[in-house]
This record gives C-alpha cells, sequence and structure tokens, in this order.
C-alpha cells in the first residue's frame, strides 16, 4: 500500500496553533479511528478505512471522497472530526448534507462520542457554552460567534457562517439532482462554502459522496474547480481508465500487481461473495453506481441518443448521395471535430458514400418559437432523400419574435430553399405564424404547418429521434458541428441531444433539440421508403431515360451503370447492354 506523501494540513499552520497542540495523544488519526472502533465494538478498521483516513489526515485542502457504499465513509469522517478538535479545540467545522436530518445525524454522532469515549469527555461542553444536538462548543474552545460543530442542509442558513473545515456529506442525492435546473442550483450553492470557509493554509472543504451521473456535481468540482478527487470501489475495475486516473493507490497497486478484475478491494469489509449477492440483488447498473462508483453504464442507459449513432459528412446544397454506408470503426472516427457527448462518443463519418448522387427530395424547415426570455427561439432544417434524413442548418435566435428574428427566418428559409416551415403553436397559440407570414411572402413564400405538441416533451422527442439516429438514418452537415461548438453548452443541439433522458425537465433549455424533433416527424412517413430500394429504383430511373433518349436518336450515356458492369457485359461475348435490353 503506497502512503500518501502529501505533508499533514497541521505543519502549515502558524506557530500560535502549534504551541496550542500540546502534546499529541494520537498523532495518527488512523490510531484514533482504531480506538473508536474499539469503544464502538467494532473489529480494526479495513485497508479501505485505513487508507479514507490517511487521506483525511495528510490529504488536500480541496477533496472529494467516493468509496463503496457500506463502507462508513461518514462514520470515518465523524471520528476525524473529534481527532481535529483534540488536536485544536478552536477549530470550527461545518457538517453540511443534501437534508438537514442527515447533517443534524453526522453532528449527533460527533457528540455522543465525544459524551462516550474516556480520552474524550474533556471536550464537553461547559456551562454557558452551546450544547445542542446540531450545534455545540467543546469544553476547552474560546468564546467565538460560531460553535465548534455546526450542522445544516444545503438550503438552509448557511450565508454568515465561519468555518476551518467544511464536510459536504452527500449534498447531492437524486431528489435534488434529477433536471439541469436542480443541477446548476445546488452547484451554486456549494460556491457558498468558499465564503464561508476562512482564508488561511490549514482550512479545507471536503466532499463525501456518489455520483449519479456524468454531471454529477462531484464531476464538476473535480473537472472545473480543481478538487482532488479519490475513489475506493468496492472490487477490481475491468476498465480502469473510466476513473480517469483518480483511483486510490492502493487499489491501482493491486491492479499494477495483476490482480484480475472482480477481486474484493477489502473483503475485510465486503469480501467477493457477498459482493456477487449484492449485484444480484441490486441491479448491475445501481451495483455499478453504488459499488464501483462507475457512471458510464448509468450514462449508457440513461442517455438513448448519441453522437457515434450519426453520420457525419461535408454535404453538397443541391444535391445528396444516393446511397450511404455507417461503420463503427476507429478508422471513421472524425477526430478534428471535439464532441460534446459523454466519454467515448465520438463523431463518425460514412464508411461507404455512393458516387450516385440526386437532387433532395424536400426540404423542411422547423421552428420552435419562444418569448424574450432565456429561451431561443430555435430552428433546425432538414432535407430528405431515399429515406435517409440530412441536417444541413441548426440554430437560435434571442429576443422573441422580433422583426430582425422574423426577417433572419425567413432569410435562412430562402437560403435552403424550404419547401415548408413546420412550426409549433403552444406557445402563443399560432401567433408566431401570423407574424413570420408576410416575411416570408416578401422573402420567400412557402407553405406554413402548423402543429401542436402533446405528451411529456422528453419521451416524445425520444421517441422521435432514437429510432432514425440508432439505424443512422440521421446524417448531419460537419458545418452544422463545427458551429454548434461556438455555443453555449446549454445551447448546443448536440449537447442537449446527449443529456436528454425520460425524466421531466431533464435539460434546462431543449428548444433546438425540440426543432430538430419536430422536422424529422415531419418525414417520419417518408422513412418507410427502404433506403436502398429507392437507391436501386433511382439507378433504374436513370438507366430506363438513358435507354429512351438513346433510341430517340440521344447518346447512351450509361447513367447510374458503372463501366464495370458495362465491360463485364462485352465481355461475355453478347451484344453488351443492349442486347441484354433487346434493343
Amino acid at each position: 500500500m503506497t502512503d500518501i506523501t502529501l505533508p499533514p494540513f497541521k505543519e502549515a499552520r502558524d506557530e500560535i496553533f502549534k504551541e496550542r497542540m500540546g502534546p499529541a495523544l494520537y498523532p495518527l488519526f488512523e490510531k484514533f479511528l482504531a480506538r473508536v472502533l474499539k469503544h464502538l465494538g467494532f473489529p480494526k478498521p479495513t485497508r479501505t478505512q485505513i487508507d479514507i483516513a490517511r487521506y483525511l489526515q495528510f490529504g488536500p485542502q480541496q477533496g472529494i471522497i467516493q468509496a463503496f457504499r457500506g463502507v462508513g465513509k461518514s462514520f470515518v469522517t465523524s471520528a476525524f472530526v473529534i481527532w481535529l478538535l483534540m488536536k485544536d479545540p478552536d477549530y470550527k467545522i461545518m457538517v453540511v448534507s443534501a437534508s438537514k436530518t442527515r447533517s443534524d445525524s453526522f453532528s449527533h454522532f460527533v457528540k455522543k462520542l465525544i459524551n462516550e469515549i474516556p480520552e474524550c469527555q474533556y471536550l464537553k461542553a461547559g456551562p454557558g457554552q452551546r450544547d445542542s444536538n446540531v450545534m455545540f462548543d467543546v469544553g476547552p474552545c474560546a468564546a467565538s460567534d460560531s460553535p465548534s460543530v455546526k450542522s445544516v442542509g444545503i438550503t438552509g442558513q448557511i450565508t454568515g457562517s465561519r468555518a476551518d473545515f467544511i464536510i459536504g456529506d452527500d449534498v447531492e442525492v437524486p431528489k435534488n439532482s434529477f433536471t439541469a435546473i436542480m443541477r446548476e442550483r445546488t452547484g451554486e450553492l456549494v460556491k457558498e462554502f468558499d465564503s464561508i470557509i476562512k482564508p488561511l493554509p490549514h482550512t479545507r472543504i471536503i466532499y463525501l459522496g456518489t455520483p449519479q451521473t456524468e454531471m454529477s456535481l462531484y464531476n464538476t468540482l473535480n473537472q472545473e474547480r480543481g478538487y482532488s478527487l479519490r475513489v475506493w470501489p468496492a472490487e477490481i475495475p475491468k476498465n480502469p481508465g473510466v476513473y480517469r486516473g483518480n483511483l486510490a493507490p492502493f487499489v491501482q497497486d493491486m491492479i499494477d500487481r495483476g490482480l484480475r478484475p472482480g477481486v474484493a478491494v477489502d473483503p475485510e469489509r465486503f469480501d467477493g461473495e457477498y459482493l456477487r449477492k449484492k449485484q444480484f440483488s441490486l441491479g448491475r447498473s445501481t451495483y455499478t453506481l453504488q459499488f464501483m462508483l462507475d457512471t458510464t453504464l448509468a450514462d449508457s442507459d440513461q442517455y438513448p441518443l448519441k453522437l457515434e449513432d450519426l453520420m457525419v459528412m461535408g454535404l453538397d446544397p443541391k444535391q445528396g448521395p444516393v446511397g450511404m454506408a455507417y461503420g463503427k470503426d476507429p478508422r471513421y472516427a472524425i477526430n478534428d471535430l471535439q464532441p460534446v457527448g459523454f466519454n467515448g462518443d465520438y463523431y463518425y463519418q460514412p464508411m461507404f458514400i455512393s458516387k450516385d448522387f440526386a437532387s433532395w427530395q424536400g426540404t423542411v424547415m422547423a421552428i420552435d418559437p419562444s418569448g424574450r426570455g432565456k429561451d431561443e427561439t430555435a430552428y433546425a432544417v432538414v432535407r430528405q432523400l431515399h429515406g435517409r434524413l440530412f441536417l444541413v442548418a441548426s440554430g437560435g435566435l434571442h429576443g422573441g419574435s422580433t422583426p430582425e428574428n422574423l426577417q433572419e427566418l425567413a432569410d435562412i428559409a430562402k437560403r435552403y430553399q424550404a419547401n415548408a416551415i413546420v412550426l409549433e403553436v403552444n406557445f402563443g397559440d399560432g401567433m408566431f405564424g401570423q407574424l413570420l407570414k408576410p416575411y416570408l411572402t416578401r422573402t420567400h413564400p412557402c407553405s406554413i404547418e402548423e402543429t401542436r405538441a402533446v405528451g411529456q416533451k422528453e419521451r416524445r422527442i425520444i421517441n422521435t429521434l432514437e429510432p432514425i439516429i440508432q439505424q443512422h438514418r440521421l446524417v448531419v452537415d460537419r458545418r452544422v458541428i463545427e458551429s454548434d461548438l461556438h455555443v453555449e453548452p446549454r445551447h448546443s443541439l448536440f449537447y442537449q441531444m446527449t443529456r436528454l433522458s425520460a425524466l421531466p425537465k431533464c435539460l434546462q433549455h431543449d428548444d433546438r433539440l425540440d426543432a430538430l424533433e419536430m422536422a424529422v416527424a415531419y418525414w417520419i412517413s417518408q422513412m418507410e421508403v427502404d433506403e436502398t430500394n429507392a437507391a436501386e429504383d433511382h439507378r433504374q430511373e436513370l438507366l430506363d431515360q438513358d435507354l429512351e433518349d438513346f433510341i430517340n436518336g440521344g447518346p447512351l450515356m450509361l447513367q447510374g451503370v458503372t463501366q464495370q458492369v458495362w465491360g463485364h457485359q462485352q465481355d461475355r461475348g453478347g451484344d453488351g447492354l443492349l442486347g441484354r435490353f433487346n434493343l
């Protein structure tokens, strides 16, 4: 097992603090943890509990602890709180949880241990000191406006408090992370920690929790705000790469020594047989989240629309390929387009594109109107050819139905020669269409078809788009993706696409995705045409026309027939293609 070599935070404190410490009864926290477990009648700490204890004592100022369910990370941290107060009675600690009940249980357990363990009883509150289960002082502390230990809920009164150590114990739970708005709100609430924490070298913020999805608050803290993340899964993972280098060192050491995937990381706590039973009783997805702390399976199941199922290529304004073939092969991955999906979800180009091209069979522009708020008036332009759909434009306009926006939409319809405009009438009861008509009349006369969305929006979008995308029948012009990369992520079409789940209001903004769904739904009736048969029919039409022209005295151009086929007929010694058709 590799010990963490970072210096203890206490060494960074000033000389006054060092003088207060006095002789250390338990210089190592793991020794005190063993004492607490003995008092409670439990065996000695397991290897994972010892590793967590070392991370708490010697770890960084800003850290995240993710350990498998049942290992006792909250219990170990409760003991660490007492150890800190033994070292410095003037230390101020705040415990924050998603629910006030959970944080109160944490502080109550700390107080109970102080009252019961003989060598800790000198920390009991004295006369005139705060002494409730949710806010209390320790006996030797100096007078202060902040209690020694305080518990609050994440939505409670945090502002105005001061602390040396903040513990975020499960501040993110399914109940407050269902939707983008909820996740954003939680993210804003925890930013208040930076105002509460004292600006001193010894202060710390440590989160304890289990991620729910790739969009977890903990991943945001790790990837965007510089928090150190340490992960202790229940067993050696099959793919250590999903943890992005954040595996606990002793787990990585087990992997380096050649221990096979599936071996229990902490058999003193849960052996392999117990873990197999857990996996069977919980199901693979729940086990993967709660015991393996791997979000990739959950993301794969929860978010059905994948970038990898699209085909991406440059498209011609006037015609498209008659036939295409999809192939998910690294050779066809597009490496110069940054994907906005989850890990391993890349854009792919077709592995085959027919040499035959045909004029587009139709172009529709779908518009999702909005007011003057943060939502966009979104649009999508989708073309159709032989059973495939081609997304050639996507975007959004802020400001609602201003004259400038109405003219811009009319200009877009003209630029792509839209045959029809599809409008959602839920907003404004069709008023937007009436406002748009004069601009279309002047710029690009075309029909307007109104549609009314019914049912839950998220399920409707998935039901429309998932079959089309998974069958690789949606082709995207790479210019659409290039433009989308410059958009704020929440307004990005492909960000919305990859983050859509069946949960209500899972996205803060879904305007561009909604517009795409309307355009695709318009063409659904055409999708019953088998694309292979359609391509063959197209080639036969070209050939029939060519032969008819030849009969009428024109040249034989052999459209839709390759020279290889023509030569093959000649090599057979017959009359070539003409003989085949009895001409």
